[in-house]
């Protein structure tokens, strides 16, 4: 009798900068949040975490990176904001590109997995 199971492999992708983390999905999905609503605040919010949070995940990204990845601005009326920055942009669209391309390497080898 053959009763093959279905195998999924999970995995988890992170930038590192040298020897320190730079990002993995979810500081990339902060970056994404904040380049949709232009403010940290707005964006920590999205995700349920803290201002200050999101504040510090920011900061370390921007510390350990070659360019900033967020910047922020002061606002008149309609108060501040941030910005992701190119070096940012093209940093999330890498991440992406990357962890598509590995799952799908891994879902081809995992299907050829039988327990």
């Amino acid at each position: 009798m053959t009763n093959n199971k279905i195998i999924n492999v999970k995995f988890r992708i992170w930038f590192f900068a040298g020897e320190e983390k730079l990002l993995g999905i979810g500081r990339v999905e902060l970056l994404e949040r904040i380049n949709t609503t232009g403010s940290i605040a707005k964006a920590a919010k999205e995700m349920k975490m803290s201002y200050r949070q999101a504040w510090q995940m920011v900061n370390e990204m921007n510390q350990r990176s070659a360019f900033p990845f967020v910047v922020k601005h002061l606002g008149g009326k309609s108060g501040g904001g941030a910005i992701v920055t190119e070096a940012g942009l093209k940093t999330i669209k890498a991440f992406n590109e990357l962890q598509e391309k590995i799952e799908f390497y891994i879902k081809q080898e995992a299907s050829k997995i039988k327990l």
